[in-house]
């Protein structure tokens, strides 16, 4: 047999591209599910009955605190009020009848000239009108709250939902809303951690002499939104729960954005990530080092002979290109990143230094 250039190619060994495990400083993160909550949110009803004469808002609109949203026809209450401030004037002016009679009757009384009982008579007549005068002036301040109710204004800032009535419907305080309004910005995600979790993040801040209460030193929140992006902003936890729901033996937690691009919306199910403020030192690869099987995922290391060996890793948290491993690798041993289909544990390969996890 000849032992020609193409014995030779056989005898060399296989390129591969490698890295070298590395510690880099992560802060650690968990995830969970969360759920976007408008930190205001209402059903905008009337409290009076009426025809209604303006609506003033679009579907969806952009409305600021004290805008007006509907006006329903304000003659009926207009009238009522006029009749309730005449009603007031009869009763002043029975009061003060009342008042003349009860002087000249305690003057007539001092003389001798009529019984007791007719001055007691005179001063509980004085009492009824003054009674009569302060309910007069009560059925006023309800007629112009009723009046006033005729314009429908946002009770805060916010966006409108779809507008449910129009113009002449009948509306009453016993019937549907006739629209909704979501405060969009700030906004909170509440999600919900084990008891362990919550232990664990009240004893690192504890190690850290970190106050509980400051809302600035509290971990960062980040959202990954529901078409799989990640949300620019983060978050700070603004409550957490003081009881642990003993049906989930979880303890609820929310977290406020400032929502500036209204990215998270009242009622969304998003993924809530909680990332530590400091940093631990933690080993990251490539994540196209890491091959799987049965017994779970793997990467192919070269020793210092350039022998290839199988080893099995524990993940965790994905950073940029690279990946965190937890257990099974070193800091700088050598892992094979490309050319895996061409070697096995065992083989001598001729490794080539490639780019390093997540640069």
């Amino acid at each position: 047999m000849l032992a020609g250039p193409a014995a030779a190619q056989q005898a060399a060994a296989p390129k591969v591209s490698v890295v070298q495990a590395v510690i880099k400083p992560i802060k650690d993160t968990a995830t969970f599910i969360g759920r976007g909550e408008a930190i205001d949110k209402a059903d905008i009803m009337t409290r009076v009955n009426g025809y209604l004469e303006e609506v003033l808002v679009a579907d969806g609109a952009e409305v600021k605190k004290g805008d007006v949203l509907f006006r329903i026809e304000r003659s009926a209450f207009e009238a009522v009020l006029e009749s309730r401030r005449a009603e007031l004037a009869q009763a002043e002016a029975n009061l003060e009848l009342a008042s003349l009679d009860l002087a000249r009757k305690q003057k007539l009384f001092e003389r001798g000239s009529v019984p007791e009982a007719d001055r007691d008579t005179a001063s509980a007549n004085e009492q009824v009108a003054e009674a009569r005068v302060r309910a007069a002036a009560a059925a006023i301040r309800q007629a112009e709250l009723d009046l006033s109710y005729t314009e429908i204004h946002a009770p805060f800032s916010g966006r409108v939902g779809r507008v449910e009535v129009s113009i002449g419907d009948v509306v009453s305080p016993g019937g549907a809303a006739l629209v909704n309004i979501v405060r969009e910005a700030p906004v909170y995600v509440s999600f919900s951690l084990n008891e362990k979790q919550f232990v664990e993040i009240l004893q690192n801040l504890d190690s850290q002499g970190i106050d509980r209460s400051d809302t600035e030193a509290a971990p960062e929140v980040f959202v990954v939104l529901p078409n799989g992006a990640e949300l620019k902003e983060k978050g700070r936890i603004a409550f957490a729960g003081n009881r642990v729901d003993p049906a989930t033996g979880a303890v609820t937690v929310r977290a406020q954005f400032q929502n500036d691009h209204r990215l998270i919306l009242d009622g969304a199910f998003l993924t809530v990530g909680l990332q530590s403020q400091e940093a631990v030192d933690r080993i990251i690869i490539s994540q196209s080092a890491i091959q799987r099987d049965q017994q779970g995922p793997f990467v192919l290391v070269v020793d210092d002979q350039n022998q290839v060996a199988q080893r099995y890793i524990v993940t965790g948290d994905v950073q940029g290109t690279g990946i965190i491993v937890l257990d099974g690798l070193t800091n700088g041993e050598t892992v094979v990143v490309e050319g895996l289909q061409k070697i096995r544990p065992g083989v001598e390969v001729d490794p080539v230094l490639a780019g390093q996890a997540g640069e």
